[in-house]
């Protein structure tokens, strides 16, 4: 009941979205995980950027998705809903990837389909024109360079994941171990180049801060010796309140670095709790970008133009050593 009514509510805002201009305008749809996500506001603020920047164009651009990240068969039904409406290209961040490439197989629409910031598994991608956003893979890497230089030695370690089936954060675990422990295609961190992921991890919040955060509290309470946690996505640290009542549990050990913390991505709360001393490191993406680029992308594909795949749209990394960004962001 509670789906229904959270799909009722997304269904809702897809049709008051763009109704203004659904007589006159063709639809580019932009489909993502969840609208509690603070993340991917930010790919609305771009897609509606994209609007300001371009009042005469035959198309609008339309973001939506379920009202929770949890929804995964609600991201899926609004896609359907989409496509058996009538849009002209859509762009999907795939909160489970196999389940949302069955659906789009069974569909078979006939209007460009890409994925933006969470592709398809690499077996279904001949479903998508392309993909457009950060390199997950090459994100996990940036997080163990930034693990390493804290901890040269390597240690006990805990990853923070997403949802079981998010092909980007799955990405970017193995580029986190692939990178950590000196080797391709290490399912689990067990002492290669000294580090050790602990009994319990990782552990998957389901795109849900209030989960993300009482889980790093369970660690910590758990496992006092740990010498790394690493958020592979950015969830706890955008609920800043709760993040802070966590993190002032430990923070003589974030201070002297016996325990370190890196994670993912650069709101604003996140670059503050980064100047606080609440992290040592954060490894950006660029929803915006995504947001502003995405139905440029989508008309190309209209057009039959030839289009790269993928499109990647780069990271900022903030550190002890070179604030950057997270400076005064």
């Amino acid at each position: 009941m509670k789906h229904k009514l959270l799909y009722a509510l997304a269904s809702a805002m897809i049709l008051v979205t763009g109704a203004s201009h659904a007589q006159d305008k063709k639809t580019l749809a932009i489909v993502v995980k969840g609208l509690d996500n603070p993340f991917f506001e930010q790919i609305n603020l771009g897609c509606q950027e994209w609007m300001k920047n371009n009042p005469d164009s035959e198309y609008e651009c339309i973001y939506t998705g379920p009202a929770s990240s949890t929804d995964e068969a609600g991201e899926v039904q609004i896609v359907d809903d989409l496509l058996t409406r009538g849009v002209a290209a859509i762009a999907i961040s795939p909160s489970n990837a196999p389940a949302m490439a069955n659906r789009i197989r069974q569909i078979a629409p006939d209007v460009p389909v890409m994925t933006i910031d969470a592709d398809f598994l690499e077996q279904d991608r001949d479903l998508r024109a392309t993909y457009l956003g950060t390199d997950n893979y090459l994100m996990g890497v940036k997080m163990a360079e930034q693990a390493a230089m804290l901890k040269p030695d390597g240690g006990s370690v805990c990853l923070q994941l997403g949802n079981v089936a998010a092909d980007n954060i799955n990405a970017r675990a193995q580029g986190f171990r692939d990178t950590a422990g000196g080797e391709k295609g290490i399912d689990r961190l067990d002492g290669q180049n000294g580090w050790t992921e602990i009994e319990g991890c990782p552990v998957f919040t389901n795109d849900q801060a209030d989960l993300a955060n009482q889980q790093i509290a369970d660690t910590f309470t758990a496992n006092p010796d740990l010498d790394a946690f690493i958020l592979i996505g950015g969830w706890a640290q955008f609920a800043p309140q709760a993040y802070a009542q966590v993190t002032d549990q430990v923070m003589d050990k974030l201070k002297s670095k016996e325990l370190i913390i890196i994670a993912g991505d650069t709101l604003p709360p996140q670059t503050q709790a980064f100047r606080d001393g609440r992290s040592h490191s954060q490894v950006g993406q660029r929803p915006f970008e995504m947001g502003l680029r995405g139905p440029d992308v989508m008309i190309q594909l209209i057009n039959g133009e030839q289009v790269d795949d993928p499109l990647y749209t780069g990271l900022d990394v903030c550190n002890l050593e070179d604030a950057g960004f997270c400076a005064d962001n």
